[in-house]
């Protein structure tokens, strides 16, 4: 396991240089797995890594860059101390891992999480420096959740109570008018959730708002795992992308002979009503747009189907907005379903509702029967007096390919459609399908392998299976423009 190395001027356009580090000392020798990158004053960067040893324990190392006049930073020099975080007592060799970025307190000391677990408790411990290399780690765990299993890649990072810019890792004080988010990664689930909360650095302390359970918030509810932030401080954001891996099967992994893609780059800020983060790709994306068609107040009877063409549908850009008449008729939804991924398997897109699915098909194939599709869609009920958004991404149909994982994963998007458009995004890159609804509420990653409706051969349509008509009150397209992908000669 090697730490890869990309450059980028604008975060769409990459060249790929020589990996950063290779494991080659008895600190890492099994292994340079997950960390983060800090920057220090004076515009200093450093990394935080997770080594394997040569005892098979997980430990942190530190590495620098051996030529700070190098704008890309192509070579880094590990620390001759290294490991400069050492096993705790008591946890076990492989359960103690992925260093955050750090943050600097009010006392001159940086921090530092590192996820764990001990019983099955999952924990993410702090620990505390005054000069990167001599680390002491704080008596009580930073937060823990008993039965969650080992978290992973924890990050950790402010956000604007009020404002949608992003706020450095080191900023935080409430007074600030900042609260802090918690994500880890669960290896048992293979999902990334998060808590919104407060942090106290007087005692090292952090309590959510709502306690950690396997229902809290997730940042997505599809394939996507392993997700870091960072602070863009040229344009006050923060930004966050993860690992999406492979569902496809190990034979067709090791014929491609590679395997995992990133994600879009996403924005992300808290909601203004202070319970979730908002999510959305960053403007960047903007730049591959090509070919655009429009499409405003077009109403979708029940059963019907719209193609939108123009546009290279493998590769796409696509905004729409739905308006939805008589909402108190909703049907009922079954008190007893609470989980939206079970909802959207037992109501696929195959099924008929009143108020949906109505939504897109991506990746459709050409034939009459539309054979191959990805369709991101709603439904709309009523729970307990209440209307209930429910947001679906279903690969049961995606490919004729056997023996690859089709799931049908699903969201609610605490949106009231009474008072607001149900909106959708989705970003469509041959393999990958990225869906944010409500404005980024609600974030859905598939990856789908179509043998059919691949390259020009795939289609794209808005459609409406429901009862009840629905309008597209607008609609963007766009086709997206490829990429640039240089390779560095060594």
């Amino acid at each position: 396991m090697h730490w890869a190395h990309s450059v980028s001027h604008d975060l769409i356009n990459w060249t790929h240089l020589q990996p950063a580090l290779a494991p080659t000392d008895p600190f890492d020798m099994n292994g340079c797995w997950s960390g983060s990158a800090s920057i220090l004053p004076g515009n200093k960067p450093i990394m935080l890594y997770t080594g394997r040893d040569s005892e098979e324990r997980q430990v942190q190392n530190l590495a620098v860059p051996k030529d700070l006049s190098d704008p890309y930073l192509k070579q880094w020099v590990k620390h001759s101390g290294n490991p400069v975080i050492n096993l705790p007592e008591g946890i076990k060799p492989d359960d103690f891992r992925d260093p955050t970025t750090v943050w600097l307190e009010e006392d001159g000391k940086w921090r530092l999480l590192v996820g764990s677990q001990k019983d099955k408790k999952g924990i993410v411990f702090v620990y505390r420096s005054d000069d990167f290399v001599n680390w002491s780690k704080f008596d009580s765990p930073f937060h823990e959740a008993p039965g969650t299993g080992i978290w992973e890649c924890p990050d950790f990072f402010p956000v604007l109570v009020d404002g949608t810019n992003g706020v450095d890792t080191s900023v935080v004080s409430p007074r600030n008018g900042v609260k802090h988010v918690l994500k880890v990664g669960l290896l048992d689930t293979f999902k990334d959730y998060y808590m919104i909360g407060s942090y106290s650095p007087e005692i090292e302390e952090y309590v959510p708002e709502i306690e950690f359970t396997f229902s809290s918030l997730r940042l997505d509810y599809g394939c996507y795992y392993a997700a870091k932030s960072f602070f863009d401080p040229i344009k006050n954001r923060r930004i966050m992308m993860a690992w999406v891996h492979e569902s496809d099967s190990k034979a067709d992994a090791f014929v491609k002979g590679w395997s995992g893609v990133q994600s879009f780059p996403r924005s992300i800020w808290l909601d203004k009503n202070q319970k979730q983060l908002l999510q959305w790709p960053i403007e960047e994306i903007q730049m591959l747009r090509e070919n655009e068609v429009n499409i405003r107040n077009k109403k979708l009877e029940s059963g019907s189907l719209h193609e939108i063409r123009g546009i290279t549908a493998s590769q796409a850009d696509v905004k729409i907005s739905f308006k939805l008449p008589n909402l108190e008729d909703a049907e009922e939804l079954d008190p007893n379903l609470v989980d939206p991924q079970v909802i959207c398997t037992e109501y696929d897109a195959s099924k008929k509702g009143k108020f949906g699915p109505f939504g897109i098909l991506a990746l459709a194939s050409e034939d009459d029967d539309l054979t191959e599709q990805t369709p991101i869609f709603f439904r709309v009920f009523q729970k307990n007096g209440r209307l209930v958004v429910v947001m679906c991404s279903d690969q049961s149909r995606s490919s004729t390919k056997t023996g690859i994982d089709k799931p049908i994963y699903g969201a609610f998007v605490d949106i009231d459609p009474q008072q607001e458009e149900i909106s959708l995004r989705t970003l469509i890159d041959h393999s990958m399908v990225e869906s944010f609804g409500g404005g980024g509420k609600a974030c859905i990653t598939a990856r789908v392998y179509p043998t059919l409706a691949i390259g020009d051969k795939a289609r794209l349509f808005a459609f409406n299976y429901g009862a009840e008509s629905v309008v597209i009150s607008e609609l963007n397209a766009w086709s997206l423009k490829k990429a640039q992908m240089k390779v560095e000669e060594p």
